[in-house]
């Protein structure tokens, strides 16, 4: 049977397009965003752009500083260290769900981003091997099917995104990079949870250390499960 359509009311639909300008660097980090501009941008009232900036701070994308209006949030070192915790932990939870439930879809849709990621080998620090990658760590929540994770981890990928444009001259070898993400791959379709598990903790920890260098990037992603 049909299911009936689901109308995105304005606020909904003006907090995407804001949510998709942060994640994609149209906003920088610290940047301020005035209600009058926005407005006068997006062709709508204040009324739904004030609620759709009331999201996206109890999101934490924006944050509000008193008598100055609201900033997009600046991540620092601190910071980064807890985004990282929040998102090993997804993905993680999402790991256990996906070999749990042993759909074959989920490993095929994962071989696919995989194989998406292997046409930016020559350029590991680029745009698309860095969108690649996010792809294949949103396939990887969304396959768990549950939509409690895919929420969750749609606000820490926006951040990851704002990350990953700092981290892009680090990688020496696109085929290191795309080999980490196949590895996991092949754990899953073994359905060795325990291997996939080493495996993400380790993967997440070497991003955390790519950005900030942090010595503590093995403990800190190891205890967030």
């Amino acid at each position: 049977m049909l299911t009936p359509l689901v109308q995105e009311s304005t606020p909904a639909i003006i907090a995407r397009k804001l949510h998709n300008a942060i994640a994609n660097g149209d906003f920088a980090p610290g940047a301020q965003l005035t209600e009058s501009g926005l407005a006068a941008d997006l062709g709508v009232s204040r009324g739904p752009l004030r609620e759709a900036m009331q999201r996206l701070t109890a999101e934490g994308l924006l944050v509000s500083h008193r008598n100055r209006g609201l900033f997009v949030v600046s991540m620092d070192d601190d910071d980064i260290r807890d985004m990282y915790i929040a998102r090993t932990a997804v993905e993680r939870a999402a790991i256990e769900r996906v070999i749990a439930r042993a759909e074959p879809d989920a490993v095929s849709a994962l071989t696919r981003a995989v194989s998406a990621m292997r046409e930016f080998v020559a350029e590991p620090n680029g745009a698309g091997m860095a969108e690649a990658d996010m792809h294949f760590h949103q396939i990887l929540v969304e396959s768990a099917g549950s939509q409690r994770l895919s929420r969750l981890h749609e606000t820490i990928l926006v951040e990851t995104r704002m990350c990953l444009r700092a981290m892009r001259g680090t990688y020496a070898s696109g085929k290191e990079r795309i080999d980490e993400h196949q590895a996991l791959v092949d754990a899953i379709a073994a359905g060795d949870a325990p291997r996939a598990d080493t495996l993400m903790i380790a993967h997440m920890a070497d991003g955390l250390r790519r950005l900030i260098g942090d010595e503590g990037a093995d403990r800190d992603t190891a205890d967030a499960g």
